[in-house]
């Protein structure tokens, strides 16, 4: 099923779970990521991007593939955006729209006896819709 600009918007909105309105476009964001130099679109342009709802124009972009989530951008934002949460999002989006990264509760068997019980809810939570 396809989803429409406005249903890709919103779910970057859920996935990333960073309050988008509250930035004012400073740029801090930007002049401080370490990877800002191989990125198409600044993560400040990220974050007005969405804000917009061009989740499109997200997903076509490479800066969300260059994001090291270093989450400086979030440390220097002056209203606790995190342009970092935002990179997340788009790349969890468009893995999901290809198909991948789902997690099976029903195959337990195959994950590691040892794994932390934090550990595998927290992935059930990132890699499930």
């Amino acid at each position: 099923m396809e989803l429409s600009k406005k249903e890709m918007a919103e779910q970057l909105l859920s996935l990333a779970a960073t309050d988008v309105k509250r930035c004012v476009q400073c740029g801090r964001c930007s002049a401080t990521c370490p990877a800002g130099f191989k990125m198409d679109l600044l993560p400040s342009r990220m974050v007005w991007e969405l804000v917009n709802g061009n989740a499109d124009v997200m997903l076509e972009a490479k800066s969300p593939w260059s994001c090291m989530s270093c989450m400086a951008c979030e440390e220097r934002c002056p209203r606790g955006v995190s342009p970092a949460r935002v990179m997340e999002a788009v790349r969890l989006l468009a893995i999901r729209q290809q198909g991948g990264n789902r997690l099976a509760a029903e195959n337990l068997e195959n994950y590691p006896k040892d794994m932390p019980q934090q550990a595998l809810v927290a992935a059930f939570r990132k890699y499930n819709k």
